[in-house]
């Protein structure tokens, strides 16, 4: 007699039934995109990187948590904190592979994206972003095979492919080395990019490498133990060790001490002298439109508040109130790239004989490029929906070792 299992709708199936639906809709605007080009965008001689870059370098700062943790796991030793890693490694190749679809949509032309391979300009920062973005890709997809070959269906049904993958794991040392190379050149020269454009004073200086790369190192980790907290309570197959996450949160807390440093004088040094185009970003940035995205969002909202929250004992000892500061850390990284990309685009300097004239521009994404955008949100969303799922993503139970030496399981077999 054969037993049919009833099928109940529960709540992690409607909410994959969304994200599906964002997903098809998203990848309808996307393929507008790819047929007709950036015509149909807000985009703009004057304000050429608006949504979609901030996607991007929010996906690759809130990505952050696989060097970092990697790095502490197999450069430091520290090998208790192995299980976040390959959480974070997982959630870093879904942030990476956003971040890559989002700059498909932004170049215009990317039926040319291998033009970067192919044609080195090794006088370009761009090119230098490129090259780490592809060959980190390429790291965070070695780095998670022994995740895909440890899931139960992988041994089952591909027991060979499955050994395979989950024996690159004795190759983890030295990736996590290439790829805290990598990623840190990559995180710092997103930041350098915006530095050396000198046609946009407010961006114009070194420090933008150090933040971004500080910004990036805080919000990775913090949306890994946000989203490993959340499933733990969401979903029987996360296996959560608190005591762990809470020794991450304090490391987030006090690294947002050290990015409001950072932040405020980054802000107020440029308050010494007046510089045209410089002097009206900043006024926009903190008393003008992105004020309350600045100060509330990203400040207020994104850092101290959160901070507080990390670093008091009685605080970070509650699972709301870590929740809270951890969306908004994650909140305010987003912000923060936001505020610096659009302060140095809404403000233009025009070049006239003998005088220097600020004028000001405005953006607002088109509807493609939200429906587009959102689609690229919401397949990193079911990734890793589906990774908590089936891949075993959130598992503090043992060390990838203990996994790697057990027998696989074959079925049919005891």
């Amino acid at each position: 007699m054969i037993t049919i299992k009833r099928f109940t709708v529960q709540p992690v199936h409607l909410w994959i039934a969304l994200l599906l639906l964002v997903l098809a809709v998203g990848t309808v605007a996307y393929g507008i995109v790819m047929v007709k080009g950036l015509s149909v965008t807000n985009l703009s001689d004057l304000v050429p990187w608006g949504l979609w870059i901030t996607i991007d370098l929010s996906a690759i700062a809130l990505s952050a948590g696989a060097f970092t943790l990697c790095a502490v796991v197999y450069l430091l030793g520290l090998k208790q904190y192995e299980p976040v890693a390959r959480t974070a490694t997982f959630i870093g190749l879904i942030g990476y592979s956003m971040a890559l679809l989002t700059l498909l949509l932004d170049i215009g032309r990317p039926d040319r994206f291998w033009h970067a391979i192919v044609y080195w300009n090794t006088h370009s920062l761009l090119w230098e972003v490129s090259m780490c973005l592809t060959l980190y890709l390429c790291v965070l997809l070695l780095e998670t095979a022994p995740l895909f070959g440890r899931a139960e269906w992988m041994q089952t049904r591909f027991p060979w492919i499955s050994n395979k993958m989950m024996s690159i794991h004795h190759l983890a040392p030295f990736l996590a080395l290439l790829g805290l190379g990598l990623s840190m050149l990559h995180q710092s020269s997103l930041g350098a990019t915006y530095g050396v454009l000198i046609a946009r004073p407010i961006w114009y200086k070194p420090g933008l490498s150090v933040l971004f790369m500080f910004s990036a190192m805080v919000g990775g980790p913090a949306l890994m133990v946000l989203i490993t907290k959340v499933s733990g309570r969401l979903s029987p197959r996360a296996k959560v060790d608190d005591t762990l996450l809470e020794k991450i949160t304090l490391f987030i807390g006090w690294g947002l001490v050290g990015y409001i440093y950072f932040r405020f004088w980054d802000a107020f040094s440029m308050t010494y002298t007046y510089e045209p185009g410089r002097s009206e970003a900043l006024s926009m940035m903190t008393s003008g439109p992105l004020a309350f995205n600045f100060l509330v969002g990203e400040m207020l909202l994104g850092a101290i508040i959160p901070a507080i929250l990390l670093l008091v004992p009685r605080f970070r000892k509650s699972w709301i109130a870590q929740v809270v500061a951890l969306t908004l850390v994650v909140g305010g990284v987003v912000a923060y790239r936001w505020d610096v990309n659009m302060s140095g685009l809404l403000v233009i300097l025009t070049y006239l004989p003998q005088e220097i004239t600020t004028i000001y521009t405005t953006y607002f994404p088109s509807m493609i490029e939200i429906l587009s955008g959102l689609g690229v949100v919401a397949y990193g969303a079911l990734a890793i929906t589906l990774g908590v799922r089936y891949l075993n993503l959130i598992d503090h139970r043992g060390t990838e070792k203990e996994v790697v030496e057990s027998p696989v399981i074959i079925a049919g077999t005891d």
